[in-house]
């Protein structure tokens, strides 16, 4: 959900236009973007208030060359190392088999064991493959309404870890640039020393919600094996407790993008924004004005796509870059 991965050509091209080489993505989300700003041969630094997009932030951008051996995929995806069974206990009949959620439980004990960009690889490895392998990718439903017979659908989690294990690993490159990624709040974050900062925030939509929790809870809790989480154990999906951000609401969104161009003003700064969420362009150009003295406004035509599946809604929309300088 809000993925810029349709988007990265034209990154790619305004980044290159801007010539910076320290760069923040502050709500790196999927990661797509810091790791097009790392191939450019930027140094990167990546925040999200997610844990698991920050794990994947650790995995592919601040990891210069780690990678997964062998031995490590079959030691991950062989025998437990203990009797561990939270997993198909909480969630017992939801989502997925009783031998996939068997599994679950016996990766984590092996990489409870792993440390550093190695642990980044196989946990980032385990939420791809929840995510394949659940219809839709999103945990709001746990049938299989939306079995559409793909072949993610018939593939066991076991089966999965081993093939998005080598995905992972393909990805890993040394840019020659250090690179780092945390899991915070953007208010919190250190804003100097950035050439560059981007911002792709959640957008407040002027219906329905933007909530990624709702629909990415079991990836969340399964980035941390649920340590720290409050499952709301009333709910059918066994979701997590929501973590408020200002700017996924329409009252509050306005005051959230003025602070954070105020704290971000020593830096360039580009935000990704689109036609179908509040406040509207003028507005936000406005803002940026207020913290930028030159604001540049261009427009992509885009189409937001919510699904894998052939019948997935398909949202045609406005992507804007404010590009202040």
């Amino acid at each position: 959900m809000g993925s810029k991965y349709r988007l990265v050509p034209y990154l790619a091209g305004l980044f290159d236009e801007l010539d910076s080489r320290v760069v923040l993505d502050a709500f790196s989300g999927s990661g797509v973007v810091a790791y097009t700003l790392k191939a450019l041969g930027c140094s990167v630094t990546t925040n999200d208030f997610l844990a698991f997009p920050a794990v994947i932030a650790q995995a592919t951008i601040a990891n210069q060359g780690t990678r997964l051996t062998v031995a490590d995929v079959e030691r991950i995806t062989g025998a437990p190392a203990d009797s561990r069974d939270f997993i198909q206990r909480k969630f017992d009949g939801l989502y997925f088999t009783a031998e996939d959620r068997m599994f679950l439980d016996a990766a984590w004990s092996h990489i409870d064991g792993m440390r550093g960009n190695k642990r980044a690889l196989a946990i980032s490895a385990l939420v791809l493959a929840a995510a394949r392998k659940q219809p839709r990718g999103v945990f709001t439903f746990t049938d299989l309404r939306y079995d559409d017979g793909r072949r993610d659908l018939r593939l066991t989690l076991r089966e999965h870890f081993a093939e998005t294990a080598e995905a992972y690993n393909a990805v890993v490159f040394d840019s020659g640039r250090p690179g780092r990624a945390m899991c915070g709040d953007v208010f919190d974050l250190d804003t100097a020393g950035y050439d560059l900062v981007y911002l792709d925030p959640p957008y407040a939509p002027p219906r329905d919600d933007n909530c990624y929790i709702k629909r990415y809870h079991f990836l969340e809790g399964l980035s941390v094996y649920w340590r720290g989480q409050t499952i709301l154990e009333a709910t059918r999906t066994k979701k997590l407790a929501k973590r408020y951000t200002p700017f996924s609401y329409k009252h509050a969104v306005v005051e959230a993008l003025r602070e954070t161009f105020k704290r971000f003003a020593g830096s360039t700064i580009v935000l990704s924004y689109s036609s179908n969420a509040v406040p509207d362009a003028g507005t936000i150009e406005a803002l940026m004005r207020e913290a930028k003295g030159e604001v540049e406004v261009r427009e992509i035509d885009h189409r937001y796509h919510f699904g894998t599946h052939a019948q997935a809604e398909r949202r045609a929309a406005t992507e804007y870059l404010f590009i202040g300088r």
